[in-house]
């Protein structure tokens, strides 16, 4: 990625380039997005993430048409003209400039956004957004306290408000998420 970007987008990760489809130039793609209509059209400009070492390094791809084969999105791409050509692409991965404002969802907030905002629990502060997971279940924040690290749910149920304006997220996390529970005083000695 060469980083640039323009003033009030992201960069935005679209897809994966997986091999080369047929003799045309043509290309498999693993999607990242969940709106290929929007994001894959004719025309659209993707940014390549490529090794230092690719000839690819440094430039961007036109999209001429995204196909669909056996449930599989095959992209062609202006200037692919061959199976070489596709080959030396295997594995580049696709990048988007997204306008910020146009992107955002309701409730839905991009990694940068969330780092660093401050973390409340009953008004009090427990701590800090340093990272976030992403898991195939869910999305976690990844929260630092003053002495370790919690794994807290990016769902509503545990995390109801993200205040961007404010530098907040408020958590109303269950016991034992922030702090360690008293074991029970016979939990120890009971055999069920």
């Amino acid at each position: 990625m060469n980083g640039a970007k323009r003033p009030g987008t992201t960069q935005l990760r679209v897809g994966r380039l997986l091999k080369a489809h047929g003799l045309k130039g043509a290309l498999k793609v693993e999607l990242y997005t969940d709106d290929p209509e929007k994001r894959f059209v004719p025309g659209a400009v993707f940014s390549l993430q490529v090794p230092a070492e690719s000839p690819w390094h440094g430039k961007t791809l036109e999209l001429a048409e995204l196909r669909w084969y056996n449930g599989h999105p095959v992209a062609f791409f202006e200037g692919v003209d061959d199976r070489t050509a596709a080959e030396s692409l295997v594995k580049a991965i696709l990048w988007i400039d997204a306008d910020i404002a146009e992107e955002q969802e309701p409730d839905a907030w991009y990694d940068h956004q969330l780092v660093g905002l401050r973390v409340l629990r009953d008004g009090a502060e427990v701590g800090e957004v340093v990272r976030v997971e992403h898991l195939p279940a869910q999305d976690l924040l990844v929260v630092k306290t003053a002495d370790r690290e919690v794994l807290v749910p990016l769902v509503s149920a545990i995390v109801p408000t993200v205040d961007l304006a404010g530098g907040t997220v408020t958590v109303t996390p269950p016991a034992g998420l922030f702090e360690d529970l008293p074991e029970a005083p016979d939990a120890a000695n009971s055999d069920g």
